[in-house]
Formats: C-alpha cells, structure tokens, sequence
C-alpha cells in the first residue's frame, strides 16, 4: 500500500516456534564459527598441524577428540568471548543513553512525515528560497529537528505561522529567541514578560537599534523615545481601524457586546482620534473631549479639514438626548481609558521640557531596527497601544513592500507576537494573515491555547488564523479535548498489528491482522513531553520534532551575555531575604 496513507503490508511476522528455531541455528552458527576460529588461530601459534578446513569438521572433531583442543585454544576461545561481551556492554550502554534521549513518543515518529514528506520545510528548500528571497540571510526561521533522521527544518521567508504552546513549554527559549535572532532584518517582539527582551537586545544591537516601548514598566524602561497614535490616523478609513483597534483590545477576553452602544462609541471614538489628527493634537486630548460632552470642538475642526459627514455624525451624538449620549461617551471613555496612565500617557506624547526622538514607523520598516512592545493584561493595561503600534508598523511595512520590486520587501521584516491574545488583539488579523508573507512580511503568532484565540476572534476568525498559516507548531501543554481531537486526525492513523495464538488438539495456531489507530490521539498530545512539537505545514506531511533552544544554537554566547547585562539581578529586601 501507499506509504502517504501510514500504510504497511500484510504482516509477515515470523511464528514463535520459527524464531527460536532461527535462533538456536544461529547460536549453533556462533559456537561452530568460535570453535574453528580458536582451534586454527591456537594452532597457528603453537605450529601444529592446522585442523580441517571444513567448520563442521573442525567441530565434530573437537567433540569426538580427532582434532585436539589445547590450553591455547580455550586462551583464544576466552579473549574472543571478552572481546564480545565488551562489545555487547558498549552497545547496551548506547542503546541506554539513547533511551534516556528518547521520549514516549519517539517510537510514532516512524508513521510521520520525513525526507520527502517534508521538503517544503527542509534545510534544502529554505536554502534555495532564501537565496531568492533574501539574498545573505540564514536559510528561514528554525523550528527544529526531526525526531526520525534528525534533519533540521525551516520556516521560509515568506512563510507565516502560528504556534500553540501551554504554558511554561518553552516557546519562547525554543521558537521566539531563535526566531529573533535569525531575522536579517526588522523585527516586531511583543510580549508581556521581560525575558525575550533581555535574552534577544544585545544581539540585536549589533545589527541595529533597539526600541523599548514599555509603558507598564515591565523591564523598568524609561521613555526616552515616544510614538504619535496620530500620525496613523490619515483618514478616516484610518481613524475608525485605530478605533476598532482600541475597542478590541480594552475589551476583557469574551465580553458581551451592546449592539447599539459599543457601536456608536466606536464612532466616535473614530472621529474624535479623526479631530485630534487633523488639529495636530496630542492623543490625550481625545480622552479629555470623552470627559466633555458638550465640547462641539471636534465638529468645527472636521468640517474645516474637509470631513463633513463625519463632522455631521459626531455633531449627532453631541446633540443627542442625554441618556443616549451619557451612554456613548461613557462606553467610548471606558474604550480609551488607557489613556488616562500616566506613564502610558508619557510614552504617546511630546515633552516641551525633554524633548526625544520620535518613533517612525515607515522608517523602522527600512531597517534593522528591533521593536519590543510590552504589556500585560488587566486594569491599566496598555494592550490598545502596543496593539496600535504593531499594527501601525506592520501596515507600514505593507505600504512599502507594494512599492517595491515584486511588490515585497527587499528585506523581510519578522513579527513575533508572543502573548498575541493579551498583547496584540488585532481584530483583522485573521482576515489578513496569509496576505502577509507574500509581501515579505512574516508573522509568528504564538498563543497558550486554542480558546486564547477564540476569546480574541472568535470561533471562525481562529479556523481562518489556523488554516492560513503555512506553518503550525504544536508544543503541548494544552487540555482541550476538541483542539486536540482536531489535531490528532491531521496526524493520521496508522496500520497496527495484532497477533492472536490460539491451541488444540496438540498444536498451536497464529494468526495476525491490521487494525487502524491514531499515531498520536488526544492523550498523546495533551501530555507531549518536554523538548518535543508538532510540525504541519503545508504541503508537508505532519511530522514529530525535537525543539532546539537557544542554548544549542550558534547564538548561545551572545544571549548569555545579553541576559547577563540586562536581567535585573537579585536584591534583598528589609527583611534580608532574596
């Protein structure tokens, strides 16, 4: 049968009674080969004459005393079974260790894909895309090794992917540092812990800058740079994605939504951020318009910038009835009560008094530079920003990738979205993602579990997240049994054999059959061990890998030197304990 289908013969399994009979023949074979070789070589060394040539002979000689066995004899027959057994005690030391390297799971790698049945994300392949695609940059993004073959695979250059990891599996040491480090050239990290930061900045400072936008003081960052929200409201196409952007990203995972209020407070939200852009107005300035509701300021400016209906729509909320319109303002307040923190506030706006570069995002795109966005989920959270920010970056990159040649960037930009579903809630990312990489932009989502997703794009936005990414890693860690399900039937099934022996009448008979069953099912998946994923890609059978950390990579020094420069170190505290 095919092998694409796991398939395998009808089984030809040798009987018992067969197999001891092979083996008592081969021990025989053994002992006749010992003997002869210990009866010549001790006559060789003692001059007498040589014993038959015949094995056989030499054999039934020694039995019935015709060829003699000497004190040399035994000596030789001694040495050659010393040398044996050494040589079986080394093999069953190997073997030993290589049990210790092995999983649980290794044994199903056999049924996976490898060789040609993962070209598309072989070393070879990534080689040859990368030379087309960018020119000097490492093969593509690792993702690991083969448990069968051991054969290192690559994400390509115009691959996007999508990684599902429990928590503390190791996505961020296996996938996110490696990833970050082979980047040739911009790079997007979001995160919401320190540690990507401080393990990936020092190699990346020697391939350009660093920029650390970090406005819940994650890493103790201070603002010595900041980003204008504004400068990506051109329009009003712009205004309400920034608004769309801050709803989807103040709201708690799952929120129920008010079809009529969350709607119109989007509205104008969108055309208050529209007023601010157009009057040249710092992005607080719209919290503090939410604060006033008879401020008709915003009208004025957007009829004087040419945005008339616009102007009409926010002037109908303004003149509404004043329940209708407490309820507008207050749900838009509560969209952008990220800009009520001040130390957020102080990382998108100017500062007379200090004043610092500002951050552009169509010239970051350009380069080399590295951006890390960091937030946490919960009351203050500044996800709305970092989530702005990306998007503003990534679309930027977008709008130069079109107007360069084949309509990609000459160099592509990576965007590791660890921690996406608390970091970066996009909403059209779903919609967008396999559009991506055929710019030269790509995407590594990297969430903890399925239903992360679902609470950020819900149920079919998350199929669409899946379905377009052209790598998907599988880490483990997860306890979703429809997930997994789901996973496990990807994998395929496998061609089982069962033996039967059954006895009578003074003999026994056995019989063999085939059985389909699940290379990996859900158990096997919900409990992966350690250093172990899931690879499908497309084009590419499923196939079981070893994960490589940092630590074995070729940049093992430079991040330990980098965690050892930037990782705060130990304190004590009053009590004088660590």
């Amino acid at each position: 049968m095919s092998r694409g289908s796991h398939r395998k013969p009808q089984p030809t399994r040798l009987s018992p009674d067969a197999l001891l009979l092979y083996v008592a023949l081969g021990l025989l074979a053994g002992a006749c080969a010992a003997v002869y070789g210990a009866t010549h070589l001790a006559a060789w060394m003692t001059g007498s004459p040589a014993p038959p040539a015949d094995p056989w002979a030499t054999l039934l000689g020694v039995i019935d005393g015709s060829v003699p066995w000497t004190p040399q004899a035994s000596a030789v027959l001694a040495a050659l079974a010393a040398v044996l057994a050494a040589a079986a005690v080394a093999v069953l030391a190997v073997r030993r260790r290589g049990r210790r390297a092995r999983s649980r799971v290794d044994d199903t790698a056999r049924w996976l894909g490898t060789r040609a049945d993962i070209a598309p994300i072989s070393h070879a392949t990534a080689t040859a895309k990368a030379a087309r695609l960018a020119p000097g940059a490492s093969p593509g993004i690792p993702i690991g090794t083969t448990v069968a073959g051991g054969q290192p695979l690559y994400a390509s250059w115009e691959d996007v992917q999508l990684d599902i990891w429990g928590p503390r599996t190791g996505k961020t040491t296996s996938r996110a540092i490696p990833a970050i480090l082979a980047a040739p050239g911009a790079v997007i990290v979001t995160s919401n812990k320190r540690d990507v930061t401080d393990a990936t900045r020092g190699p990346r400072d020697t391939v350009g800058g660093v920029w650390v936008f970090d406005p819940q003081q994650l890493a103790s960052e201070p603002a010595d740079w900041w980003w204008n929200p504004l400068t990506y409201v051109t329009d009003e196409v712009k205004a309400a994605k920034l608004a769309g952007i801050f709803a989807a990203a103040s709201r708690p995972a799952g929120a129920r939504v008010d079809a009529f209020f969350d709607n119109a407070a989007q509205d104008l939200l969108a055309a208050l951020l529209l007023a601010a852009a157009c009057d040249n107005r710092p992005v607080t300035g719209v919290y503090r318009w939410l604060t006033r509701p008879d401020d008709d300021t915003g009208v004025d400016i957007l009829r004087t910038a040419g945005y008339p209906l616009t102007a009409d729509q926010l002037s109908g909320v303004i003149n509404a009835p004043d329940r209708q319109r407490a309820g507008v303002y207050g749900t838009a307040t509560q969209l952008a009560s990220c800009l009520t923190n001040r130390a957020a506030a102080g990382w998108v706006t100017p500062d007379p008094a200090n004043p610092r570069p500002q951050f552009d995002p169509d010239q970051f795109v350009t380069g080399t530079d590295t951006l890390y966005l960091l937030s946490k989920e919960g009351k203050g959270s500044a996800g709305p920003l970092t989530t702005a920010l990306t998007v503003a970056v990534i679309e930027a990159a977008e709008h130069h990738a079109s107007q360069s040649a084949g309509g990609r960037l000459a160099v592509p930009l990576l965007a590791v979205l660890d921690e996406a579903a608390n970091v970066c809630r996009w909403p059209d990312l779903p919609d967008l993602y396999s559009h991506f990489g055929s710019r030269g932009i790509c995407l590594m989502t990297i969430l903890q579990s399925w239903s992360q997703g679902t609470d950020v794009w819900g149920d079919a936005g998350m199929r669409k997240l899946w379905s377009a990414a052209n790598v998907v890693v599988f880490g483990g860690g997860v306890k979703e049994r429809d997930f997994l399900d789901n996973v496990s039937a990807l994998i395929g099934d496998y061609d089982k054999t069962t033996r039967s022996v059954s006895s009578g009448r003074g003999h026994r008979q056995t019989s063999e059959h085939l059985s389909r069953e699940r290379i990996l099912d859900a158990a096997d998946l919900a409990a992966l061990p350690p250093g172990r994923a899931v690879v499908l890609a497309s084009g590419a059978r499923p196939t079981l890998i070893r994960t490589q950390p940092w630590w074995t990579g070729p940049h093992a020094g430079a991040v330990q030197a980098s965690l050892h420069q930037h990782q705060p170190t130990t304190t004590t505290s009053a009590a004088g304990r660590p």
